[in-house]
């Protein structure tokens, strides 16, 4: 069952499309990566798709609800983790998560309860009561996405889930996300910069390019379509893209101080 349907969705900044005509869909329970370099348009569709952003024109339903006209809906079914810090520092995971309870409307009887369940879920019981400020980068994250999940959103966005942390903090998340899919059923639409992570994680994947999906398909399927013996996603990502996805080569001031920003907010 398609739980997202993008049809030639198009954002325009003046002249500029970050998004060009762009059509998709997601099947309910995937882990769907969508890559591509920066300014490729990834962000600027996740706004839109999370009602942060109105398209200039096409259309995206998640679930059935019109990300314009039934933007309320989509709001209560969708969780949403952008790259930048949504966690406030000053209080502990236990109240950041209460704050977030309230803000989706969770009824006050059920709220202390949904807070302990993802506390429990993504084993931050033990530091609960401590401020954030006194967090790793891994269980910063893993406390994002508790806040994401208290509502039990069908779907999931993450926005470079893992930009900052290190291999032992990016593994854990990876069981966390792998967990949302297999045990509640919840699809997850990430962004990624890391190729390892997009072939662990991903039931398919698209490359983004200039504000187009390129190619869309499971990670095995895009190896073999570019007719290389033990092709790796980082080949095709430059086949299709023509860049290499981990390099800084393009990428303007803004882009890498955000991402750089990030990691030491992590770190």
């Amino acid at each position: 069952m398609t739980i997202l349907n993008i049809d030639r969705l198009k954002r325009l900044f003046g002249t500029l499309a970050a998004v060009d005509d762009l059509t998709l869909s997601v099947d309910e329970g995937e882990v769907f990566g969508l890559l591509g370099p920066n300014g490729a348009g990834k962000t600027t569709l996740i706004k839109m798709l999370t009602t942060l952003l109105p398209p200039t024109s096409g259309n995206a339903e998640i679930a059935g609800y019109d990300i314009l006209r039934h933007s309320g809906d989509v709001r209560r079914i969708i969780g949403y983790v952008p790259q930048m810090l949504s966690a406030d520092g000053n209080l502990t995971g236990y109240e950041n998560l209460i704050v977030f309870a309230k803000l989706y409307n969770i009824p006050r009887t059920e709220r202390n309860n949904r807070v302990r369940e993802a506390l429990q879920l993504m084993e931050l019981t033990d530091v609960a009561d401590k401020t954030v400020r006194t967090y790793s980068g891994g269980m910063i994250r893993r406390l994002e996405i508790a806040q994401s999940m208290l509502h039990r959103p069908r779907l999931l966005f993450l926005d470079e889930p893992t930009v900052g942390l290190d291999p032992l903090a990016r593994g854990a998340v990876w069981e966390y996300i792998e967990l949302l899919r297999a045990e509640y059923g919840t699809t997850i639409f990430l962004t990624t910069h890391y190729m390892e992570e997009a072939d662990t994680l991903c039931t398919r994947i698209s490359i983004m390019h200039m504000g187009k999906a390129v190619v869309t398909g499971t990670p095995a399927e895009l190896k073999e379509s570019i007719g290389a013996d033990g092709a790796t996603l980082d080949q095709v990502f430059a086949h299709y893209a023509g860049a290499d996805l981990t390099s800084e080569n393009g990428r303007g001031y803004r882009e890498v101080s955000r991402t750089r920003r990030t990691a030491r907010r992590l770190g």
